[in-house]
C-alpha cells in the first residue's frame, strides 16, 4: 500500500482527506510544512498531498524542500487559486499535479494513481503490461519467448506513449520529447517510427498505437479504458 503524506492546516478537510483516502493508501497527516519534512525524512513516502497556503512555510517553499534533498517524489498541491501564475510557480519549483479546492476525491484517486504509476515506472525502469515487459535499461520489449532490442529512438518513443496510456501526444511533443527541442528531425520522422513500432508490435494483443487523425498518437492498453 502506497504511503501518502498530507500537509494541510485545515484540520477538518485534514480529517476528511484521511479519512476518504485511508481505505486506498498508508496516509500520514501535518498541520504544517515543518512537521511534514520531518516525517518525510523518517522515510518511506510514496506522494505528498500539499496545501499552498500554510503557516510558516508555505507549499512552494516544501516542495523546494523536497526537491533540493534530490528526492523525486511525486507532488500534488492542493490551493483555492486557480491563476496561471500560481500553476507556473508551482510547476516551476518542481510539483507533479495541481487541484483547485474544493477537493474532488474521485479526481483526486485519479491524479494519485497516475503519479504513482509514473514514479514506480521511473524508479524501475521497466513497463508491465499483461505479457510484455519494456526494459529501459536493455531497450527491449519482451512477450513470452519474443524480445525485440529497438534502435534508441523507436525505444524511446514506444517507452514514452507506454508511460502514459491513453494520453494523447501531438508530433510536437513527440520531436520534443524525443529527439529534442535542436534537433531538425520532422513529422515524416515521427510517423516513419510509429509504422516501424506498429510494424513490430501489431500483433501482441496487450497495447496498440493509435493515431488521433489531425492531433497525434496515444497508446491503448486493451482491458483498461482510457
Amino acid at each position: 500500500m502506497a504511503k501518502i503524506l498530507i500537509v494541510e492546516d485545515d484540520a477538518n478537510l485534514r480529517m476528511l482527506m484521511t479519512l476518504r483516502l485511508k481505505s486506498r493508501y498508508e496516509i500520514v497527516a501535518s498541520a504544517d510544512a515543518e512537521s511534514a519534512l520531518a516525517k518525510y525524512e523518517e522515510g518511506g513516502v510514496d506522494l505528498i498531498i500539499t496545501d499552498l497556503m500554510l503557516p510558516g512555510m508555505d507549499g512552494y517553499a516544501l516542495v523546494e524542500s523536497v526537491r533540493s534533498m534530490g528526492r523525486a517524489t511525486p507532488v500534488i498541491i492542493l490551493t483555492a487559486k486557480d491563476g496561471m501564475s500560481d500553476k507556473g510557480r508551482g510547476f516551476a519549483v518542481g510539483t507533479d499535479d495541481y487541484l483547485t479546492k474544493p477537493v474532488n476525491f474521485e479526481e483526486l484517486t485519479w491524479r494519485i494513481d497516475a503519479l504513482l504509476r509514473r514514479s514506480k515506472i521511473a524508479n524501475e525502469g521497466r513497463i508491465s503490461i499483461g505479457q510484455v515487459v519494456v526494459d529501459k535499461q536493455s531497450f527491449t520489449v519482451t512477450r513470452g519467448e519474443e524480445s525485440f532490442a529497438l534502435p534508441t529512438k523507436e525505444f524511446q518513443l514506444l517507452y514514452l506513449l507506454l508511460s502514459y496510456p491513453g494520453k494523447i501526444f501531438t508530433k510536437e511533443n513527440i520531436l520534443d520529447s524525443v529527439w529534442g527541442y535542436s534537433s531538425e528531425s520532422d513529422e515524416y520522422t515521427v510517423r516513419t517510427h510509429i509504422n516501424r513500432l506498429r510494424n513490430k508490435f501489431e500483433h501482441f494483443p496487450e497495447f496498440e498505437i493509435v493515431t488521433i487523425r489531425g492531433v497525434g498518437y496515444k497508446a491503448v492498453i486493451h482491458g483498461e479504458k482510457h
